[in-house]
């Protein structure tokens, strides 16, 4: 099973891949992993990267397309994977179907998460990450018992940069002009299933009814 998942930052697309990853056994590629992993890492790669991200902009495509395309070239993508950020753009989805073309693949499903915007910047913004265990905690719906205090290891949370309220706000504006149209693109195709959320359901709810779509 060959899947895209849609959805606006903070819409819990990364949660739904690894419970689609753990039960179908395909794996997630994320693209935004990636590229923090190329940040953290100093590479030219990740250095072009940050400033984009820094500013709540897109990639380049240039930047992400052949890394995807390496990546569903991988043994463990030949039972299926889950594509998590990517595309972002219709010339995303366009060479998409290029590069699946070239591999003799197709998509699936595409699954759109719908969430209230107000929700979404509360998600982002009240993030706060452990330095030194990673575990991430919600100011506003799972916060830490002391304020900016990680309760498993004791040691110091902090705010990543996109997830500042001035970057959010530019990410959500720059996803409705440029991802947004990715909605009626698949469902052109008949592709697309569409998650109603109002960010009141837990992981595993929103799961039951994500599997009880895909399976029907």
């Amino acid at each position: 099973m060959n899947l895209v998942l849609l959805g606006a930052p903070g819409a819990g697309k990364g949660t739904q891949a690894k419970l689609i990853m753990k039960k179908y056994s395909i794996p997630q590629i994320s693209t935004g992993d990636i590229l923090r992993e190329a940040v953290r890492g100093n590479t030219q790669l990740g250095l072009k990267a940050q400033e984009y991200m820094n500013k709540g902009l897109l990639v380049p495509d240039e930047v992400v397309i052949g890394i995807i395309e390496e990546r569903l070239k991988g043994q463990d993508c030949k039972k299926g994977f889950i594509l998590d950020g990517f595309p972002r753009t219709i010339p995303q989805a366009e060479s998409l179907d290029e590069v699946m073309s070239r591999l003799n693949m197709k998509l699936d499903h595409v699954i759109d998460f719908e969430l209230n915007e107000d929700v979404l910047i509360k998600r982002l913004s009240g993030r706060r990450i452990c330095e030194g265990c990673g575990i991430m905690y919600n100011v506003y719906f799972n916060p830490p018992r002391k304020d900016m205090v990680c309760d498993a290891c004791g040691k110091n949370l902090f705010q990543r940069k996109d997830d500042h309220i001035e970057t959010i706000k530019e990410r959500l504006k720059v996803y409705r002009a440029q991802t947004m149209p990715l909605i009626d693109f698949y469902k052109a195709k008949n592709m697309l299933v569409t998650l109603y959320l109002d960010g009141t359901e837990g992981p595993d709810l929103i799961f039951d009814r994500l599997c009880n779509r895909l399976e029907s």
